[in-house]
């Protein structure tokens, strides 16, 4: 069987990869998705002699790398493969390095029947249950050290977040798993963030089936509803995702105008809450633009992760905002930004979930979820 091992970028071959292109007792052909290169390693050769053979591969910085897309990785698998049996090597869909994440992706769509493995990669946010893991010894570390610091210089040095080498990202005990369609895409849709990928497969953050989630979301509907009881005049939902807050509120007896800009997500929460909220497309940005949707309060619930500018809210056609964030963004963006601002003042705050540790995926991985902590602002009138 031949091993086909797919990577963005030749170093990753060598990063994560090393326990497999390093087997003198198979062929090894390396992919890179990058430049569309094949390399060829043929059985019977040293680690050493392979290592040297990967090395003028290794490309400068390159922040517009990206997978070729399915089609494309199909067509080099096909050409290693030759219809005889292989198996596949690739990135972790959830890598957080992006363009090895979508490249693992792509990678395992292009492999067909043949069974892949992913590498767990760079992931500094969950913890794998793999299924493979392979130790690598000492000599086998000082060769890895040793492409790097005679190869890979550059990305040692590179400010450059998807190919800067670190120590956490040169393994000394290369972990794989394998996945079906289902847990390659939740994974991959997991760590989008805001990237339009999220919205890739339904509920991305496990709302419905997290008990965290549930507690988080329940005791958010109780704090708002201890300060803008039901009936009390609408309250502006923004960025809404699929609903899993608004269905809540509006069993609760509030109106609630829910926004949503991701046409996808705006889709799904249409789809379960459509009939009893009103849906809008605006962003946070759209709405201090225009503010034409007045409420009795805006809530800004967990979403202020992404460096949108606070002085928004100004803008808002409410006296109240009400707002939901881990500790410690609470304590880096909202409370130094509350000590500056003349124009509101914090009314409460209250703890909505304590942090804990949570199974995603299926239990393919589990990660921290910080807690939430919910804060009322009201205008000042200043």
């Amino acid at each position: 069987m031949i091993d086909i091992v797919a990577v963005l970028r030749a170093e990753d071959a060598a990063l994560d990869f090393l326990s497999v292109i390093g087997g003198e007792e198979g062929e090894v052909h390396v992919l890179c998705g990058d430049t569309g290169e094949r390399l060829v390693l043929p059985a019977g050769r040293p680690l050493a002699e392979r290592l040297e053979a990967l090395a003028p591969l290794v490309g400068p910085v390159d922040e517009h790398a990206a997978s070729p897309g399915p089609e494309a990785l199909a067509a080099l698998v096909e050409a290693s493969a030759q219809g005889g049996p292989a198996r596949l090597w690739t990135h972790s869909p959830a890598d957080t390095r992006r363009s090895r994440g979508r490249l693992g992706r792509d990678a395992a769509l292009a492999a067909g029947e043949r069974p892949v493995l992913h590498a767990v990669g760079h992931s500094p946010y969950l913890q794998f249950i793999s299924d493979l893991d392979r130790p690598l010894d000492r000599a086998e570390v000082a060769a890895k050290l040793a492409f790097v610091n005679r190869h890979c210089g550059h990305l040692l040095r590179t400010a450059s977040e998807e190919h800067v080498v670190r120590t956490g990202r040169v393994h000394a005990t290369e972990r794989f798993f394998a996945a079906g369609p289902d847990e390659r895409e939740r994974l991959f849709a997991l760590l989008a963030s805001l990237d339009e990928d999220a919205a890739s497969v339904p509920d991305p953050w496990e709302f419905a089936t997290s008990a965290y989630e549930a507690e988080r979301l329940d005791a958010t509907v109780a704090w708002v509803a201890g300060h803008c009881p039901p009936g009390s005049g609408p309250l502006v939902e923004v960025g809404a995702c699929e609903g899993a807050l608004t269905t809540r509120l509006v069993d609760k007896g509030f109106t609630v105008h829910a926004t949503e800009p991701n046409p996808v997500f705006r889709h799904r929460l249409a789809t379960h809450a459509g009939d009893t909220a009103h849906i809008h497309a605006e962003s946070l940005e759209d709405l201090a633009a225009r503010p034409e949707l007045p409420g009795a309060a805006y809530l800004l619930i967990e979403m202020l992760y992404y460096g949108q500018d606070l002085g928004l809210l100004d803008r808002l056609p409410a006296d109240l905002v009400l707002v939901a964030l881990e500790p410690e963004t609470l304590a880096a963006r909202l409370t130094p930004w509350l000590e500056r601002t003349p124009h509101w003042e914090k009314a409460d705050e209250t703890p909505l979930a304590a942090p804990a540790l949570e199974a995603v995926c299926g239990g393919r991985a589990y990660l921290s979820k910080r807690g939430s902590i919910g804060v009322l602002l009201r205008r000042t009138g200043v």
